[in-house]
């Protein structure tokens, strides 16, 4: 009798232990075929560049643009040290404003309404004191009384009669004394290569 009951009770439990074999074994089967299948690559997601990273690579680039710039020749860089700097009126209420750049000697930025023009001195037979940007076209111009602003790529004149106090004093002395004119004959006696001509003597005319 016994042993009936335990084969009885063995049996009972044979059936759950299949069952929960079988469990296992395909848990294990799914646990295998995961791990063979290739695993997706992971997301990486892109860090956004920070203000300082972006600060520190915007000074990078202007160095290197300022290492580009060519280097002036002694010269050019003695017509730079006379180059009249500051915030100028001109003529119909407009602003130019001449500013030296500390970092690169010789180079300018000369600014004002709507526009800025990175400049450096170029050497003139006129004698005037002249700056250029040649990528913008734009030139300016130092003349002792006043400067100007042109853009030859436009042909047009951005500025005109900015000055200084320096080029004021100038300009207030050549209206009190105006210099002679280039068109002007020169006096009879003044010109060269002619001789003197003597006046021939005036006729009495006394009524005796």
């Amino acid at each position: 009798m016994k042993n009936l009951q335990h084969a009885r009770k063995a049996a009972m439990w044979r059936a759950p232990l299949m069952a929960l074999s079988l469990c296992f074994v395909a848990a294990f089967a799914v646990a295998v075929h995961a791990e063979a299948l290739p695993k997706k690559p992971k997301q990486i997601k892109p860090v956004s560049p920070s203000r300082a990273e972006l600060k520190t690579k915007a000074n990078q680039m202007a160095a290197g643009l300022r290492a580009a710039e060519a280097a002036l020749s002694p010269q050019e860089l003695a017509i730079a040290e006379r180059v009249e700097v500051g915030r100028m009126p001109c003529e119909l209420g407009a602003f130019v404003t001449v500013e030296a750049d500390p970092r690169v000697p010789g180079y300018f930025d000369v600014s004002g309404q709507k526009f800025k023009f990175r400049m450096f001195p170029v050497v003139s037979s006129t004698g005037a004191i002249r700056l250029e940007d040649p990528a913008a076209g734009a030139v300016w111009l130092q003349l002792a009384n006043k400067s100007m602003l042109m853009n030859h790529k436009a042909g047009s004149r951005m500025a005109d009669a900015c000055m200084t106090a320096a080029q004021v004093v100038v300009a207030d002395a050549m209206l009190k004394n105006p210099p002679p004119s280039l068109l002007e004959p020169l006096p009879v006696a003044l010109r060269p290569g002619l001789p003197e001509v003597p006046m021939p003597p005036m006729a009495d005319s006394t009524v005796r």
